[in-house]
């Protein structure tokens, strides 16, 4: 019996080993694995890399014009990214169809290892995207094209569906009992416009006019959007496309003596102040720092680990319909460039 309960405390002492033994390493990798979370975190926080891959290289060529700040935003969100995930980024645009084709094909040309592309004039960078694919270059489509984007070969897309958008801006238009409305498009041929539009129409129960502006030339979308309003003393609504030209219907809105709300698509400083002093009714936000910042995030992804966001669905970054109570909030974010 006495050499039952020896071989019982023997047993006992030898599992208790085990276990420290065992115990001491899971806290040695726990901690270890805590530690390397905190200095990738402080590292990502100090705009430095918070990963050991290699450094690889992904452009982003897109649609903007020159002086367009929506896509300093994307920039913004692109580079931070970057920063975090050890990748060097080149960054080209050309609001040409035929010349933001010949972009990515200089990149393709390269052999980057990953390309961002945006498609608001898809049968121009049809070509060009699938040769990137036929190269093995992975391809992620932001901001426009989300309906072309897995035709093309495209991993996944990442922006708004800009026909949900434009049918929220119809019901906005709606719920403020608005009757008749202006929808300014600032660029030719561009389908992401066109789809906004219609899908104002789709939703908003009263009357909607289409204004086809030169975008290049702010003096002329200024002056045509104040004609119209001038000739129609009936529209008590506009919808600019993109944040600059929200400010230029404000000012003809000013000199026509009209009463008409200025509503508009995406954010900037200048339209966050206009919400909060009640110059703009609304703004329809589709976070393209978000844009910026999880495409290179998911192409960085892809790489490492062979990832895709959505199984290759569009992965949505808006719209979210703001007025003057999210103004103070956003503040902030839209002084420091990133909303």
């Amino acid at each position: 019996m006495a050499r039952v309960r020896t071989g019982i405390r023997v047993l006992g002492v030898v599992l208790a080993g085990v276990l420290g033994v065992s115990l001491t390493a899971c806290s040695a990798t726990g901690g270890k694995r805590a530690e390397d979370a905190r200095k990738a975190a402080a590292a990502a926080a100090e705009g430095r890399a918070a990963v050991n891959t290699p450094r690889w290289t992904i452009a982003m060529v897109t649609h903007s014009g020159d002086g367009d700040t929506f896509w300093d935003i994307v920039q913004q969100g692109a580079r931070q990214a970057a920063a975090k995930d050890n990748i060097n980024f080149l960054y080209a645009h050309s609001d040409e169809g035929q010349q933001q084709a010949q972009l990515v094909d200089s990149y393709v040309d390269k052999r980057v290892d990953g390309l961002i592309v945006t498609l608001a004039k898809p049968d121009a960078l049809k070509a060009s995207v699938a040769r990137a694919v036929a190269a093995g270059i992975p391809v992620i489509t932001v901001n426009s094209g989300s309906e072309q984007s897995k035709a093309f070969g495209a991993l996944t897309h990442i922006g708004q569906d800009e026909t949900v958008a434009g049918e929220a801006v119809g019901d906005e238009l709606d719920r403020r009992g608005h009757k008749k409305a202006l929808c300014v498009l600032h660029e030719q041929g561009n389908v992401g416009h066109e789809q906004r539009c219609a899908g104002v129409a789709e939703t908003f129960d009263g009357t909607l006019q289409n204004l086809y502006v030169d975008g290049t030339n702010m003096p002329d979308v200024q002056a045509s959007i104040e004609a119209k309003l001038q000739a129609d003393k009936a529209i008590d609504a506009v919808v600019t496309l993109g944040a600059p030209f929200a400010d230029a219907a404000v000012q003809a809105k000013r000199t026509a003596g009209s009463a008409a709300e200025i509503d508009t698509f995406d954010l900037n400083a200048k339209v966050v102040t206009a919400l909060r002093d009640g110059t703009l009714g609304f703004a329809v936000d589709q976070q393209p720092y978000l844009q910026g910042y999880e495409a290179v995030d998911l192409l960085w992804l892809h790489r490492y680990n062979a990832d895709v966001l959505g199984g290759g669905r569009p992965v949505l970054t808006g719209p979210q319909i703001l007025t003057r109570k999210d103004a103070a909030t956003l503040a902030p974010y839209t002084e420091r460039g990133t909303r």
